[in-house]
């Protein structure tokens, strides 16, 4: 995965905040009906007594998107008073924190985008060479991954943060669209022993109750299946409903998250984890390898 950069995204996308999808979607929307109506960036700027880049930031979802400023460049770019109203509806929705802010206090800076992306995905595509998916994890496995980190925590951090991510659990069950998941999880990951035998053997049944939910596609990837595609590390891909947003691509490594968004190199993403997907034993046989592993616990 190529990291995320001034080149493969907007910068609204590099760590330092964390718009909710909403904001991403409108400032998406503002840019089109700006372009729609033949405004640059600086015209646009005018209408507000501000420069471009103010502009261009609203545009990328890196501010909060303001009630009077939004009104006067819908009116600039000659929307009818209808859509204005529905429009302005809209950015005080957005501009709602998200549920994650409750977890603020613990949640990574350079993560809180994912995790806002992740609650307005349709479909999270997922390759995790390491260890088990979050959205999959048991408390105890999770605790034991957290207490294993290269920074230690304290025990009442790493507990909020255990919780945080039992709560984004909840997107696979909820309604009425619940997420749908295609996760590929490499052998080494399940192998792996966390928090010891009995955490490994109830986070496998986890994973195998998991593998039987319609929302969820899991397959194991082998040992002797060889090299692949995304042998350097964890690769997701994220997909939504509103067509304003395309798909996002997302890696980890020890140093941080990486955000990528321009297309060509998210379809290399895509074409990576459909890849992985093809190497990989089809979801049907997913049950009886994570059995086969657990009898050896």
């Amino acid at each position: 995965m190529v990291p995320a950069s001034g080149d493969a995204a907007p910068s609204a996308i590099s760590g330092r905040s964390a718009p909710t999808a909403g904001r991403l979607v409108l400032g998406r929307r503002l840019q089109h009906l700006r372009e729609s109506a033949g405004f640059t960036p600086e015209q646009a700027a005018r209408a507000l007594r501000v420069n471009a880049t103010s502009v261009r930031r609203m545009e990328k979802a890196e501010v909060g998107l303001k009630y009077a400023a939004v009104e006067k460049l819908l009116r600039t770019y000659g929307l009818p008073e209808p859509d204005i109203e529905t429009f302005l509806g809209l950015v005080e929705e957005a501009n709602r924190p998200g549920w994650w802010h409750r977890f603020r206090d613990v949640l990574p800076e350079r993560f809180s985008l994912y995790v806002s992306l992740e609650s307005a995905a349709a479909l999270v595509r997922a390759y995790e060479p390491h260890c088990v998916p979050g959205l999959l994890q048991t408390e105890d496995y999770a605790r034991a991954l957290l207490s294993a980190g290269h920074l230690p925590l304290a025990a009442a951090e790493r507990e909020r943060r255990v919780a945080l991510r039992m709560e984004r659990q909840g997107l696979l069950v909820r309604e009425p669209r619940p997420l749908r998941l295609w996760a590929v999880v490499d052998e080494a990951a399940l192998r792996r022993t966390v928090g010891g035998p009995q955490t490994m053997r109830a986070q496998l049944d986890r994973l195998a109750a998991a593998s039987r939910m319609p929302n969820v596609t899991l397959q194991v990837l082998p040992f002797d299946t060889g090299p692949h595609p995304a042998m350097y590390g964890p690769l997701h891909l994220l997909r939504f409903p509103a067509a304003e947003l395309g798909d996002f691509g997302y890696s980890e490594s020890l140093t941080g998250p990486a955000y990528v968004e321009d297309v060509e190199l998210v379809s290399q993403c895509l074409e990576a984890l459909n890849r992985i997907s093809v190497q990989a034993p089809p979801a049907h046989q997913t049950e009886n390898i994570i059995a086969s592993i657990r009898k050896e616990l």
